[in-house]
């Protein structure tokens, strides 16, 4: 595996990278004033149903009911009732008429596997999944909750994850890509599997745990013959064998993760562009392990460049979508600092005094309306996620 390096540059540069993980997981969790808008759009949604359906029961799962979501994130909600045939259409209709829904944005995919209908909030811009009946997800979200007390360090690894397929555009099945259960099962089944001992810790270095990762799923692991298992302490799994289990005419997908509430489904089974994932995930590899290797002390800009940077960039349309927030919801507070401010101070805490580079000293503000491009091409503005050099 990577990194037994004893030099003292390598050991530096990685608590570098250690702390600007850090410095971005405090930066990109959610803030309770997210929280708050995202309840209200629960609540909206819950109003035209219950108006429907009264029996009804609505239940948030996914991201937002674990933690584990960005702030462009979608919301996942399920509907339990007694239908003969889901109501997709008839609540369609309703959230046009009530005007919850942005009109352009509202679609049923009755023909998916699991039908649902997707929707962008009117007021918000936060996007929303609707199924009907579906256990798996509300269960899927215990299982989350349950690996991310034995894992400390898994929501550091998970959004980090996240925002790196997102800006690359390769984190949505319908298009090919790695939904978060499928990421945040793969990243279990490599703390499973690691070869430390002390994967369990809160005190294990982030940095380096990323770079493995990277290294796992960009260059050794073998997709074409090998599936991914967490149930029971987690394993490998040959997908020759895998085959022989199911039913004629199916075989398993090329990322094939076996669901742990569901032996049969094959949660990676819609990522079609799961070798997109893994050649990106080996660029990442590459150029972090440059990032820390012996020489990088003489790269240009070595010593104010970002580490975490050369892969995670945070636009500023993001940034400019979560004051809108804080202005609606919420009150100052040292949440609300932008990224390259709240690092400064960490900076200047651990006692270090170096040059800090900035891409965005100054902010515009939306005016009534958010405008974020959360998993758009045409992103501009952009900035590093992480700006400051934190060991010398």
């Amino acid at each position: 595996m990577f990194l037994d390096c004893p030099h003292d540059t390598v050991f530096c540069l990685l608590l570098r990278l250690h702390e600007e993980i850090s410095d971005f997981y405090e930066y990109i969790s959610p803030r309770p004033e997210e929280e708050k808008m995202r309840l209200e759009v629960v609540d909206r949604i819950k109003g035209v149903i219950h108006d429907l359906w009264p029996s009804a029961e609505v239940q948030v799962f996914g991201s937002f009911s674990t933690g584990l979501y960005l702030p462009t994130s979608d919301i996942d909600l399920v509907v339990f009732g007694k239908w003969e045939t889901l109501p997709l259409w008839t609540l369609e209709e309703a959230l046009r008429k009530r005007n919850v829904a942005d009109e352009n944005s509202i679609k049923v995919l009755d023909k998916a596997t699991v039908p649902i209908i997707k929707l962008t909030d009117s007021f918000t811009e936060v996007k929303v999944d609707i199924s009907f009946n579906v256990k798996s997800g509300v269960k899927a979200a215990r299982l989350i909750k349950e690996f991310k007390e034995k894992y400390p360090v898994l929501p550091y690894l998970v959004l980090v994850l996240k925002q790196f397929l997102l800006q690359r555009d390769l984190n949505e099945v319908f298009t090919g890509g790695i939904g978060s259960y499928s990421l945040f099962l793969m990243a279990v089944s490599f703390l499973q599997l690691h070869y430390r001992e002390d994967v369990c810790s809160p005190n294990i270095n982030i940095g380096v745990l990323l770079i493995e990762f990277f290294e796992l799923y960009g260059r050794h692991f073998n997709y074409l013959k090998t599936g991914i298992r967490i149930k029971d302490g987690g394993c490998y799994v040959a997908k020759d064998e895998v085959q022989k289990n199911m039913m004629d005419g199916y075989r398993p997908s090329m990322l094939y993760i076996e669901d742990p509430l569901q032996p049969d489904n094959d949660v990676g089974r819609s990522s079609y562009g799961a070798m997109q994932v893994k050649q990106a995930f080996d660029y990442a590899y590459v150029v972090l392990s440059h990032a820390v290797s012996p020489i990088a002390k003489y790269y240009p800009n070595n010593e104010t460049e970002s580490i975490l940077g050369r892969i995670i960039r945070v636009t500023q349309e993001v940034d400019e979508y979560r004051e809108w927030i804080r202005k609606n919801w919420g009150s100052p507070s040292q949440n609300d600092l932008p990224l390259n401010s709240m690092m400064s101070r960490s900076h200047h805490k651990s006692g270090h005094h170096g040059q800090q580079t900035s891409s965005c000293s100054t902010k515009s503000h939306p005016s009534n309306k958010p405008h974020h491009q959360g998993n758009s091409k045409k992103r501009k503005n952009v900035r590093d996620s992480t700006q400051e050099d934190l060991c010398r």
